[in-house]
């Protein structure tokens, strides 16, 4: 039986990261679709600056599970990127797990930033709705060129670059904190609810209990 810890990844993980980069590159090739490509070196970095949440299956001290965070226009969107959860492990539940403790821990950093995504996978897409994420067009994501350059990597790039960008296909889905507030002063807002006694069904009740 598998045993996991989910945490933000530090200084001692990082020796995973090119089995981490290798496993990406694989699992991207066998979808048929594209993530952008990461170095080792770039996700040592995402980990050295607790930017990464790694799962780790603990009885044999091996690597489960991947996802690192990225900020695009000055804070104000964020991306929890590159999931991963490696073959052997998955089927547990633990992309859903994964993936809510790298968001929330996200949210907690930056608790007025819009988190985004891009996906082909109908998994994340379900687990990212649970969390409260929204499909969206593209035009509500970051515009940070940087953020489209790490598509370069992936097949369908020249899709997304003759949709001028507009459309491809990943679904988007973007999270805002605005929407939850709004929820809830809906929900205050709200009128109460009385609950009146109705007298005819409290004495039907009393003769049931005296047949």
């Amino acid at each position: 039986m598998y045993e996991f810890v989910v945490k933000v990844a530090t200084q001692d993980e990082v020796h995973f990261a090119e089995e981490i980069s290798k496993e990406m590159e694989a699992s991207a090739r066998a979808r048929g679709t594209g993530i952008a490509k990461r170095t080792p070196e770039y996700l040592a970095e995402k980990m050295l600056s607790g930017k990464a949440f790694i799962a780790l299956e603990t009885t044999q001290n091996k690597v489960a599970g991947f996802c690192y965070m990225e900020s695009w226009s000055n804070g104000a969107h964020i991306a929890n990127s590159g999931l991963l959860i490696f073959p052997e492990y998955r089927r547990f539940g633990l992309a859903r797990q994964l993936k809510a403790f790298s968001f929330e821990e996200s949210k907690r950093r930056f608790p007025e930033a819009k988190f985004f995504g891009l996906t082909t996978s109908l998994a994340v897409m379900n687990i990212n709705s649970e969390l409260g994420y929204r499909p969206v067009t593209y035009s509500e994501l970051t515009q940070d060129e940087e953020f489209w350059a790490s598509c370069q990597s992936c097949v369908n790039y020249p899709t997304l670059i003759s949709k001028e960008k507009k459309n491809c296909l990943c679904t988007a889905m973007l999270f805002d904190p605005e929407w939850e507030k709004k929820r809830l002063q809906k929900l205050k807002s709200a009128p109460s609810v009385v609950m009146v006694e109705n007298e005819a069904i409290r004495t039907a009740g009393n003769l049931a209990l005296d047949i």
